[in-house]
């Protein structure tokens, strides 16, 4: 039971269909992550093992983590990079096998870091999707300058073919840093009017903006509400970002229902 709870807004229990949170495993230690998922776990729906991060761990340790984030109700998954790495070195088959072995019950397909034909990044999807995992897929180029190249409305198409294609949820990619790359200018703010678009012409419901700065979690639920899908968020801030959605904090009291 928690304290003051009448003072609170109400938010969906787990297993959530919106209102979902995508935390970013940095590398965290075993008992570091299970003490903070005991405490805060109910706030997480999704646990991204950043990057590489599981390759330069013991593999029991991840075997661990996992198990554990899965306990918690949480879906632990590989980082992008590591799908990218495996297609890269033509190792697709090898990896879905230990990622099986781990224990992921879902991996992201993205082509942020390596050039990726597009319609074989659906085949990939398609792939994983046959080999028993549930996919996330990202859309959006790591280097500034490759993103610019991406027209919305092919950001869009892109979107709705992996969606199709067998993606769960979409990621927009932001990064870690969310600055100078996709819906974010240099300085960090959103582009609004990229962002309407894209609502516009894609299920808001399907879409997972990475949104790892305070600024940018504060921008979306006042703009979509609590129940808005954001993920990138540093497991320092899953408190902070829970009490943001459910109007505990000075930027979104008495502004959200």
């Amino acid at each position: 039971m928690k304290s003051f709870e009448f003072l609170s807004i109400e938010r969906e229990e787990k297993p959530r269909n919106c209102g979902i949170t995508m935390v970013l495993d940095k590398g965290l230690g075993l008992e570091t992550a299970e003490s903070l998922m005991n405490i805060s776990g109910e706030y997480v729906d999704y646990l991204k093992f950043g990057w590489g991060t599981s390759i330069v761990h013991e593999r029991d340790i991840i075997k661990a983590k996992v198990e554990m984030y899965k306990n918690h109700q949480i879906t632990p998954y590989t980082g992008g990079t590591l799908f990218e790495l495996a297609y890269r070195s033509k190792k697709l088959e090898d990896f879905f096998a230990e990622a099986h072995d781990l224990g992921f019950p879902a991996i992201e397909v993205s082509d942020g870091s390596v050039d990726i034909p597009h319609e074989e990044k659906l085949e990939c999807i398609e792939l994983a999707k046959s080999n028993g995992f549930e996919v996330l897929s990202e859309v959006g180029k790591k280097d500034p300058n490759l993103d610019k190249e991406l027209t919305l409305d092919e950001r869009v198409q892109y979107m709705q073919e992996e969606l199709d294609s067998g993606s769960s949820l979409i990621i927009v990619e932001a990064r870690e840093g969310g600055k100078n790359i996709g819906i974010f200018d240099k300085s960090g703010n959103a582009k609004e009017d990229e962002i309407d678009y894209i609502l516009d012409n894609f299920d808001g419901n399907k879409i997972l903006w990475e949104a790892p700065n305070k600024d940018q979690q504060v921008f979306f639920i006042l703009k979509l509400g609590n129940t808005v899908n954001l993920g990138n968020v540093s497991s320092d801030d899953i408190t902070s970002l829970e009490t943001l959605r459910r109007g505990l904090r000075g930027d979104t009291v008495g502004k959200i229902d």
